[in-house]
């Protein structure tokens, strides 16, 4: 029995905005104050090793979450922070469980939600429900990463997961942008120039 909860509170945060390619993720959850889950934090200071601990248990005792996803092409039609916003609205309506409030971390809600939001800077260090969303999605979209990087061995994704790191810049000179990388960011069209008159 996990008894009665009157007010139920949806973290949300995403988790991708900044890479080169790759799909945006976000993640919606519905903590069980009857459950607690200790260590929540901001998965941006938390290990892998801990995030990766974390989120089977965030999955088994919450009372309810979801991830949301937006494509590559997405990104690329309605640019990045409006394809974070349509992530996130995709992980709240995916709740089995109706929110009586979402808590976004940031300063942005997204539009269409049906239900109260508010936006809370630094909220994934503030809210347990966000931190909980913020590891979430971080581990789904390490999971999604390391799968790409198995079809696209020669940009070294799996140890940067698609930031722009000094590796990732320099095999996209080398190799051009894949059907993975993200056109509408600056350094993979730098790359595609750099690349298309490499020879």
């Amino acid at each position: 029995m996990t008894g009665i909860v009157e007010w139920k509170a949806a973290g949300v945060d995403e988790a991708g905005r900044g890479p080169l390619c790759g799909p945006v993720y976000a993640a919606a959850v519905i903590l069980d104050p009857a459950r607690p889950i200790d260590g929540l934090n901001d998965s941006k200071k938390l290990s892998e090793k801990k995030r990766e601990a974390l989120a089977p248990l965030i999955r088994e005792r919450a009372l309810a979450w979801a991830v949301g996803v937006a494509t590559v092409e997405e990104i690329d039609r309605l640019n990045i922070l409006h394809a974070t916003m349509l992530a996130m609205r995709r992980a709240v309506e995916g709740l089995q469980v109706p929110p009586d409030e979402v808590l976004i971390d940031g300063n942005r809600v997204p539009p269409g939600l049906i239900v109260p939001a508010r936006a809370i800077i630094g909220g994934d260090a503030l809210e347990q429900a966000i931190s909980a969303a913020s590891i979430l999605a971080k581990t789904c979209r390490d999971r999604e990463m390391l799968a790409l990087a198995v079809l696209y061995p020669q940009y070294g994704i799996a140890r940067h997961k698609g930031y722009p790191t000094r590796e990732h810049l320099t095999a996209l000179r080398e190799h051009g942008p894949s059907p993975i990388h993200r056109r509408s960011f600056a350094p993979v069209v730098q790359s595609w120039l750099d690349f298309g008159t490499s020879d």
